[in-house]
């Protein structure tokens, strides 16, 4: 168990590593959340309607921002077969999956995170709920789409048209977190004044524990018997 979580800390390291030295992907897709965030509240058209919908907005910012992360996840191991050569090497299977995924769940948040002003600023929408539950839908709703987002981008990093076949498979999978996400920190946003955030968390955690163990499993099978 300690060496599977030192391969994972590996795996996370190099992955966050890559990003730092190469920001041009995650300024990327911070620029393309915005848009869409600017384009969702140009379109609302009054303070009230932009109100009910930031919560959406921001998930539908990070969802679309989330499929041209995840596209390129595997492209620097997809290169002169980087892939084969770790697996080849003393790698369990877990340790890969669980360390880039851990690596693009955290990609998602900080993009969140980096929205969040923004958000509230342009939406004028300010959490009116607990701030902690806030950043727990960040964490848990990253989570749910870096997870299955991982597997995918696995399958379809050597296909033909991987960047319309990614989100063809991750969005049906992912969709009911999503929505979860969003009902949720919408609550939030509005005041919760029936303490609602609190279900709509546990749900979308639920939908996290189905993900990340069922990924990982077929993340394993499909590497050792590609």
């Amino acid at each position: 168990m300690i060496r599977l979580v030192q391969q994972i800390a590996a795996v996370v390291w190099k992955d966050l590593l890559i990003e730092w030295r190469g920001p041009a992907r995650l300024s990327g897709l911070f620029v393309f959340a915005v848009a869409i965030l600017l384009l969702m509240a140009f379109a609302a058209g009054s303070v009230e309607v932009m109100r009910k919908i930031a919560g959406g907005t921001l998930w539908v910012g990070m969802l679309l921002a989330s499929t041209r992360s995840l596209d390129q996840s595997f492209s620097v191991e997809a290169e002169q077969g980087a892939l084969e050569g770790l697996v080849l090497w003393p790698v369990d299977p877990l340790a890969l999956f669980y360390g880039k995924a851990l690596a693009n769940a955290l990609v998602l948040f900080g993009v969140g995170v980096a929205l969040t002003p923004l958000t509230i600023a342009v939406m004028d929408a300010p959490i009116a709920g607990s701030p902690w539950v806030y950043l727990g839908f960040l964490v848990a709703g990253s989570a749910a789409v870096a997870a299955p987002g991982t597997l995918y981008a696995m399958i379809t990093s050597q296909a033909r048209g991987a960047s319309v076949l990614l989100p063809l498979l991750l969005l049906p999978l992912v969709m009911p977190a999503l929505l979860a996400a969003s009902r949720g920190t919408t609550v939030l946003m509005e005041g919760d004044p029936m303490d609602q955030a609190g279900g709509w968390l546990g749900l979308l955690i639920a939908f996290d524990l189905v993900h990340w163990s069922l990924s990982g499993l077929l993340f394993s099978r499909i590497v050792e018997n590609p």
